[in-house]
């Protein structure tokens, strides 16, 4: 591979090619010192990072056959051709590139062409489809993503003169029609995703291409059904996703390796031979819909399937034991938010291969099987917000590719400690929600120095975690800033840590303060005591910070009044004292952030710390009322239950003053004595 720039060409004028692609050249191209190359047939430059414009004299070029630059970073507008008619061009590649303004008339004049593609640019303008025609040997255009307005000229406008069209790509043109295709022989692919295509699916379409139509993408656009009677023909790829349709779920072709039907309105339940339809499929996704019904059992012969997508329905039963003990070959499965009931059994095997295990909001049971401690590949393990009943998953420790552990909303129990802190949690973990369960036990030191995902430098270049293989980008629920937010697409810097709503006592480790790319820490809700570390002032990328409800004495440090990106915080409800931090952004937390602790003063509380200083508070370490001998421990947790409950019924209405005003007035009496009671321990 070459980098850098291009020594000049000017020696060599006999040249027929010239073949520079697949490198990590640069900077300006001068495509002038080609003046005089009568032989020259093909320029290749894709691939690379050259800037520049093109001027019309390259078009001059008398012998040229093929202009490849596609992939680099030309820029202004594009050129008229002289003499287009008479050019040899047959291959005119331009996509990728920076390029703007409107398509010139003249490269509708270039009968030779066959091959178009000016995709993925910044190129304006409105085009009347019939105005292509005038390409009469084309046989490949792709004109997809620019800010161009495609123009279909009404119901008889079709694409009849096209000789041989193989290909023809208009996603994201503002179509708002179906061009008419019935005539077209040969097609086989045909990409119209992106637009603005209302109505129904014409039951014409799928025979588009006599047979012959391999690739077929109508997604994204206003789709409402498919006309009757219909049969889809032997297709490879079949893409309807992100349209308004309804109805029973189609059976995709039994060729097909890639098929997406999600965010649509289906309502039936799956096809009970679905299976048996998908056996070559790698990618299937029924996501976001309304389907209902049992995961049939002929999934099971779905044995190619890398990626297998059916989240966000009304799904029930069972999951069908073949899923969890597949091999090597499923990579993504993802069941998300239905109605999936009994015990999570089944054995993962040894040559596991998945990286996304998605079961969160059902309804699912028992345990954790050991044997996901076989899918080492393991990048995303969510099962929030079920039913499992179990400790801590120790067996985790070897997945060192895990980034992800969401196990909130459950009935675990116990401690989070595992033997042998050498091989506690992954070392790549950047998201671990704990939150909602029973957990308890002390915070250990050491377990946060091993997470160095949460210690590095924030990356300066955006990424996502993805299933490459296929554009699947991972999805989960965090809890940030008192609000539930779902990341439909986890950037490898969001960094969290919940461990909200548990029973963890003891103090808060000061190695937390090591996690200097940390985003979320949510620690409320708990028995912790003991003062906040100073340490913390090292998290200079934290956004939220809750340690509320919890018993932590002792001054606000200072130092956090340095972490400058900090916009939520909420400490209320514990036994801290002092003046409250008055730099930087902490003027701007409201009361709602500190209120509960009655040996705190400052403006925030409206209360002067010379009246506080007299008026410090007592805390008793006992409560007990004698007269009724009631069992206030379990009594406390009823309250905290009742609570946190319609805290979350409005928690959103927490941004309104008002209502924050009115919710902590009829709670804090409970809460307040919950929190100053020193609850016993076993």
């Amino acid at each position: 591979m070459f980098t850098g720039a291009v020594p000049s060409l000017q020696m060599s004028k006999n040249l027929i090619q010239i073949d520079l692609s697949y490198n990590n050249l640069s900077g300006p191209f001068s495509f002038t010192q080609f003046e005089g190359f009568v032989n020259l047939e093909y320029i290749g430059l894709q691939f690379n990072s050259f800037t520049g414009r093109i001027p019309s004299s390259l078009f001059g070029l008398p012998s040229l056959k093929m202009f490849v630059i596609s992939n680099n970073n030309f820029d202004g507008s594009l050129p008229e051709i002289l003499n287009a008619s008479s050019s040899m061009l047959v291959k005119l590649d331009l996509e990728g590139n920076k390029l703007e303004g409107e398509i010139p008339s003249s490269f509708f004049d270039l009968k030779s062409l066959l091959f178009l593609s000016l995709s993925s640019n910044n190129l304006n303008g409105t085009i009347q489809l019939e105005n292509v025609q005038k390409l009469v040997n084309l046989y490949s255009l792709d004109l997809s993503y620019n800010n161009l307005t495609i123009k279909t000229g009404g119901n008889h406008s079709g694409l009849y003169s096209f000789r041989q069209i193989d290909a023809l790509k208009l996603a994201s043109c503002k179509l708002r029609n179906l061009p008419d295709l019935k005539n077209q022989t040969k097609m086989l692919d045909l990409d119209l995703s992106d637009n603005q295509i209302g109505g129904e699916i014409p039951n014409w379409i799928w025979k588009v291409g006599n047979g012959s139509l391999m690739n077929l993408n109508l997604s994204h656009n206003f789709l409402e059904n498919l006309q009757e009677p219909y049969v889809i023909p032997d297709l490879n790829v079949l893409d309807l996703h992100s349209n308004h349709l309804r109805g029973k779920l189609p059976l995709p072709p039994r060729t097909a390796t890639y098929v997406d039907f999600s965010s649509n309105y289906f309502s039936s339940s799956i096809p009970i031979g679905i299976g048996n339809n998908i056996r070559s499929t790698y990618f299937f996704s029924v996501a976001n819909n309304n389907l209902i019904g049992t995961i049939p059992i002929s999934i099971c012969n779905a044995t190619n399937l890398v990626l297998l997508n059916m989240s966000n329905n009304s799904l029930s039963g069972p999951i069908p034991l073949c899923l969890i003990e597949w091999g090597e070959t499923l990579g993504v499965l993802n069941l998300g938010k239905n109605r999936l009931s009994g015990n999570l059994s089944g054995t993962f095997q040894e040559n596991c291969g998945l990286e996304t295990l998605d079961l969160h909001d059902n309804q699912l049971e028992g345990k954790i099987p050991e044997s996901i401690s076989n899918c080492t590949l393991l990048k995303v393990l969510n099962l929030g917000n079920n039913k499992i009943n179990d400790t801590f998953p120790c067996f985790l420790n070897n997945s060192t590719n895990l980034r992800v552990l969401v196990l909130r909303s459950n009935m675990f129990h116990g401690g989070i400690q595992c033997p042998g802190v050498s091989k506690s949690w992954s070392p790549n973990l950047q998201i671990i929600d704990i939150a909602s369960n029973n957990f308890s036990g002390a915070l250990i030191p050491q377990y946060f120095l091993k997470w160095k995902a949460m210690m590095d430098d924030p990356e300066p270049k955006v990424k996502y975690l993805q299933f490459p293989r296929y554009y699947y980008m991972d999805t989960v629920t965090i809890r940030n800033k008192g609000v539930e937010m779902e990341l439909v697409k986890i950037l490898t810097i969001f960094t969290v840590i919940d461990f909200s709503m548990n029973s963890f006592e003891g103090n808060i480790p000061e190695t937390i303060g090591e996690l200097k790319s940390l985003y979320v820490l949510n620690l409320s809700r708990n028995a912790l005591t003991g003062s906040i570390p100073s340490s913390l002032r090292n998290l200079k990328q934290l956004g939220s910070l809750d340690l509320s409800v919890n018993v932590l004495i002792g001054k606000i440090p200072e130092e956090l009044a340095s972490i400058t990106l900090l916009s939520a915080l909420n400490l209320s409800y514990n036994k801290l004292i002092g003046k409250i931090p008055s730099g930087n952004q902490f003027t701007t937390f409201a009361k709602s952030s500190f209120e509960g602790n009655e040996g705190l003063c400052g403006p925030q509380l409206n209360k002067s710390c010379s009246e506080t200083a007299e008026t410090m508070p007592t805390f008793k370490e006992k409560h007990s009322h004698p007269e009724d001998g009631k069992n206030w421990e379990f009594l406390s947790a009823a309250s905290v239950g009742y609570a946190i409950g319609l805290g979350f019924v409005i928690g959103p209405l927490f941004f309104c003053e008002r209502w924050s005003k009115w919710y902590w007035k009829h709670i804090d009496c409970v809460v307040l004595w919950i929190v100053n009671q020193k609850r016993p321990r076993k």
